[in-house]
């Protein structure tokens, strides 16, 4: 077989200056540091600001990167670790591991269609609307919205606490008492809503890492989950068990989603 037209393709100038930057950010900046506005960068490196402005993405995807709101580009900090629990430890906080999902409102509305098609539900089905805040160490690493159908807790009055996080609490509490069967969950790379980056400090459309789970009982799908992760300090890998870990390692790798 002759050479392909793939092969044939150099390398693009923005990929070099990528590695270019990232040894730079290695030799002359300290963690947390502002970088130079993309004018001085540029001219520093002798190159346009449209091939400035491709290196820097890829080098937030790959977590060596932070854009702050306010502050701008900054050398992201070392990660720590960070697992997904298991069913039952989903409904609960990190047990004092210095993690913790933290309820903070709970509505009734209707799933979205991809989530409602999930859940096996007409479209207009009614559905408790629980959003949680993932903790790690005092930071926000994930937003999530747990869509439970009101057939899936028929226990619940929504009389009693008809919004807030008091709500949310009794929304957990009833799907722990369900005794779920097991989950199944896809990842996706996505772009951060305006709601989902105020709380994770990050700016509106960056990179992100979007978790549905199905969470499984004997009479089928009884909710849905829809987690954003931060995909600058964040890497997905699948344990033996079947759980979803997420490692923030101490030095910065290139992210594969497949």
């Amino acid at each position: 077989m002759g050479t392909t037209q793939l092969e044939a393709v150099q390398e693009p100038k923005y990929w070099h200056l990528k590695t270019v930057l990232g040894e730079a950010l290695d030799s002359d900046f300290a963690v947390g540091e502002i970088l130079p506005n993309e004018r001085e960068l540029a001219a520093r490196f002798g190159v346009a600001r449209a091939t400035l402005r491709q290196a820097l993405e890829q080098l937030e995807l790959e977590g060596r990167l932070q854009r702050r709101r306010g502050v701008g580009t900054t050398v992201a900090p070392p990660r720590v670790r960070v697992a997904v629990a298991g069913v039952q430890q989903d409904w609960a906080d990190g047990g004092g591991t210095g993690e913790t999902w933290q309820p903070v409102d709970c509505t009734t509305a209707t799933a979205p269609g991809p989530v409602a098609a999930l859940l096996d539900i007409v479209a207009d089905a009614p559905a408790h609307v629980v959003r949680r805040i993932r903790l790690t160490h005092g930071q926000a690493v994930a937003a999530e919205l747990l869509y439970v159908p009101t057939s899936s807790v028929p226990e619940l009055s929504a009389i009693e606490v008809p919004s807030g996080p008091a709500r949310a609490r009794s929304v957990l509490r009833e799907l722990h008492r369900l005794g779920l069967d097991g989950q199944d969950r896809s990842v996706e790379l996505g772009s951060a809503r305006a709601d989902d980056a105020k709380e994770l400090d990050r700016l509106p459309g960056a990179p992100v890492l979007v978790v549905t789970t199905r969470y499984l009982a004997a009479s089928g799908t009884v909710a849905v989950s829809v987690a954003t992760y931060r995909a600058d300090t964040c890497r997905l890998t699948f344990g033996d068990s079947g759980t979803l870990e997420i490692s923030h390692e101490d030095e910065a790798q290139t992210r594969q989603a497949s």
